[in-house]
């Protein structure tokens, strides 16, 4: 990693937003009550990085997404609190089904927003007002509680069609990305933030009760594990194909010793975290930190399949680029398949580039052009046209060679 031109300063903070009564939860259309418990808290995460004046502040959020205008609603309410830049802020959510909706009417959702996007605001300034001196270290590795959903199985006139499922015969990202910030002076850690392409689906829409799932899980068990109030922010990679191993569990099972599958699947991930982080043997100095923002208009699909606007009104999706040294960052306003994500990487002129799905928008899926031929839920209920994902792609490596070269 390249050593750096001017001192590196980070700060981290961690909020509460756990719903104080009970919510409409997000994610699934069949539900159709209100919550009916908290089974572990959700919280919001920021980690703010500075350098010679450039700032960097990635926030991770244990909610679904920022549907219904909230993306935009609360991002201007963080931006006027603080006067970072528009390119500057990573908004991102880890996408977990058991979270409060916050594009939901209902008096107790409306009410939560309002104390959410206070909260949002409050957690940002506090990662702020905290920066030091750090270094900064990052290390990879590897998990199987992500598989491919796209499931074939043959229909009753004996061809077949795509469901959500399981498939572990098509690809996955099972990468683990893993950034460690430590005190300059001391070494103490104060942040680990670590990104892995994921659904937070392990929780069906039987479930009631408030919980971060998969991602949200990993969060806390690290927390724990870690100890000495270490933040430990994640994110959701390029996943909107991919599932949790076990998916849609009607709730947590504690019956005759067993271990319920959100646990256990939030532990594994949150175990390989832990291990990665013990071999970053020394964090280093990070470069220079360079952001850039772009609202692409994206290729629509014809009016009257799935969501979409006509082709010539083009669709809006949010792509935000950073860098903190060799250390890139690639956040994407929706869900984004995890071939869309390997190809953003792979053709990355960073070392290491962590794609952050669910970040400053919420556009919806955005699959592979092969997938539409194929089919199933994702393709047919997408916004884009096939040609969009190329175009993004094209975007996301154009904006990381521009920051790479400022």
């Amino acid at each position: 990693m390249s050593q750096a031109t001017s001192l590196l300063r980070a700060g981290a903070a961690r909020v509460t937003i756990t719903p104080t009564a009970p919510v409409t939860l997000a994610g699934y259309g069949s539900r159709k009550d209100v919550s009916r418990g908290i089974h572990d808290p959700l919280s919001a995460r920021a980690l703010a990085l500075e350098e010679d004046g450039r700032r960097l502040v990635l926030v991770s959020t244990d909610s679904l997404g920022f549907y219904g205008g909230t993306a935009a609603r609360f991002r201007r309410a963080i931006l006027e609190a603080t006067g970072l830049a528009p390119s500057e802020l990573f908004l991102a959510a880890i996408h977990t089904h058991s979270a409060p909706d916050v594009a939901s009417d209902h008096p107790n959702n409306v009410r939560y927003v309002k104390t959410l996007e206070a909260n949002l605001v409050g957690v940002v300034r506090r990662a702020l007002a905290r920066l030091a001196p750090v270094r900064m270290g990052i290390g990879i590795g590897a998990s199987p509680v992500g598989a491919n959903r796209r499931e074939v199985v043959p229909d009753a006139g004996g061809k077949t069609r795509i469901v959500l499922g399981r498939n572990p015969s098509l690809m996955t990202d099972r990468e683990v990305q893993v950034v460690k910030i430590a005190r300059a002076d001391t070494g103490g850690l104060v942040c680990v933030l670590f990104d892995y392409a994921t659904h937070s689906t392990s929780l069906g829409p039987r479930n009631y009760l408030v919980s971060g799932d998969v991602h949200g899980l990993a969060e806390q068990f690290l927390e724990r594990r870690i100890g000495g109030g270490v933040t430990a922010p994640a994110f959701a990679g390029a996943s909107g194909d991919i599932d949790p191993w076990f998916r849609i569990r009607p709730g947590f099972d504690t019956r005759r010793g067993w271990v319920p599958e959100p646990i256990l699947l939030g532990t594994m991930l949150g175990e390989e975290v832990a291990h990665v982080l013990d071999r970053i043997e020394e964090a280093e100095a990070a470069g220079p930190i360079r952001t850039a923002f772009e609202t692409l208009r994206l290729p629509g699909r014809p009016h009257g399949k799935g969501k979409a606007a006509r082709p010539d009104d083009g669709v809006e999706f949010n792509l935000t680029v950073g860098r903190a040294g060799d250390v890139a960052f690639v956040g994407l306003g929706g869900e984004v398949f995890n071939e869309i994500g390997r190809a953003i990487k792979e053709a990355s002129p960073f070392p290491h580039t962590l794609v952050i799905t669910h970040c400053n928008g919420a556009a919806g899926y955005l699959p592979t052009a092969p997938s539409y031929a194929e089919g199933g839920y994702e393709p047919e209920s997408s916004a884009f046209a096939p040609t969009a994902a190329r175009k993004v792609v094209r975007a996301a490596v154009r904006l990381l060679r521009q920051v790479r070269r400022a």
